[in-house]
């Protein structure tokens, strides 16, 4: 299992559009592509005193799968241009990671 990390920030203004937008298109429109091996994404939210930070965690069976929703060069961020109008900064490349263990209650 690969876990694709990435960090986007916001203003306290734009938080909550940009919550909905992820929520309501954004992950919807990853889910309708039907992706070979793509397991789910999953949403945090921080806020700090000038900034909102969000962190998406997506789960992939392989990095072949990543390649399939990021392309070639699977670190790039893929940001649609709607997100890039809500946000004030973001991560240009995400990190990927194997999952060695699981625990959940």
């Amino acid at each position: 299992m690969i876990s694709r990390i990435w960090h986007g920030w916001t203003t306290l203004e734009k938080a909550d559009s940009y919550e909905v937008l992820l929520k309501n298109e954004i992950f919807i429109g990853i889910q309708e592509r039907q992706i070979h091996g793509y397991r789910g994404i999953q949403l945090l939210r921080r806020t700090h005193k000038t900034e909102v930070e969000f962190i998406t965690i997506m789960w992939f069976d392989s990095l072949d799968s990543v390649r399939t929703f990021a392309g070639e060069d699977y670190e790039t961020a893929v940001v649609p241009p709607k997100a890039r109008e809500l946000l004030s900064r973001f991560d240009a490349r995400s990190q990927h990671y194997e999952v060695r263990a699981e625990s959940m209650l």
